[in-house]
């Protein structure tokens, strides 16, 4: 495999640049062909699991995405983990922003669990996922994320049981929240 003479369009750049990439790909066979793709170049984020021992809860929130409500979800209101983009933080400062920001918690520490791509044939977007802790002595602030990036963040729990039982259910459709619920599972942090 083998990509040369690239050529690059920006499409969009309202938010984050859309652009169409051009190029000559020479496939494991030795065959050279055009292939033409659209990327969306959002930036990285990052997502965490929050649990909290004592109660035996889970910290989720959910939102209106429009993606989501295009795509078949009547309401368009995702349950997902806490999250964020990136924008000029590493990932450890930018989660436990968003965790506060998002959630209404300060947290004194995260773990980072893995990172990867979310939809590698379209957004360059890699996903920096961590773990923390939290109880009801680090909550500083109401949550719901800011008013000025639009945020209307609902910040609930679950307990370790319903999660699980929401797992197998298949009722979580957003990629970071599953991965890292279940990451929790096989952690044994989900234990009653």
């Amino acid at each position: 495999m083998k990509i040369s003479d690239i050529k690059e369009k920006i499409l969009s750049n309202k938010w984050k640049p859309l652009k169409l990439f051009s190029y000559q790909y020479t496939r494991t066979d030795g065959r050279t062909e055009e292939q033409v793709r659209e990327v969306y170049d959002k930036g990285d984020g990052a997502a965490v699991f929050m649990y909290n021992k004592q109660t035996k809860k889970v910290l989720l929130t959910k939102q209106f995405r429009m993606p989501a409500y295009i795509n078949g979800v009547a309401s368009g209101i995702v349950t997902e983990v806490p999250a964020g983009m990136l924008d000029k933080d590493d990932p450890e400062t930018c989660i436990i922003r968003e965790i506060e920001e998002e959630t209404g918690y300060r947290v004194p520490k995260v773990k980072k669990v893995r990172h990867c791509f979310m939809t590698p044939g379209a957004v360059t977007e890699i996903t920096h996922m961590f773990v923390a802790e939290y109880d009801e002595s680090m909550k500083v602030a109401k949550g719901g994320g800011l008013n000025d990036e639009q945020e209307d963040i609902i910040v609930f729990e679950m307990n370790f049981t319903e999660v699980k039982q929401a797992i197998e259910n298949n009722e979580f459709n957003d990629a970071k929240t599953l991965i890292l619920l279940q990451y929790a599972w096989l952690h044994n942090l989900l234990e009653d």
